[in-house]
């Protein structure tokens, strides 16, 4: 259900602004993203699982926040994290 040490830094590499960045939204974005894929795969199987449920919609509002913030300070870098990210359809 979590993330590997691993894929954490790719996702750092990836998403970060600058070295060392790990803090910016789009970082923590990207970071919720992936614990929200691996989740949702875990109640394909487990579907009574209701503590992990109330994790995941902690998440999801934690997410859908940052975005929020970002949106309201930069659309371009909104626009630009939620492309790369495919969230919106």
């Amino acid at each position: 259900m979590s993330i590997t040490t691993v894929r954490k830094q790719e996702l750092l590499e990836d998403f970060a602004t600058n070295k060392g960045d790990t803090g910016s939204p789009e970082v923590q974005v990207a970071i919720l993203t992936e614990r929200i894929t691996n989740l949702t795969e875990h109640f394909k199987t487990h579907q009574k699982d209701n503590h992990s449920r109330r994790g995941l919609l902690k998440m999801v509002s934690k997410r859908r926040r940052l975005l929020d913030y970002l949106r309201s300070r930069d659309e371009g870098r909104y626009q630009a994290l939620i492309g790369r990210l495919g969230l919106r359809k």
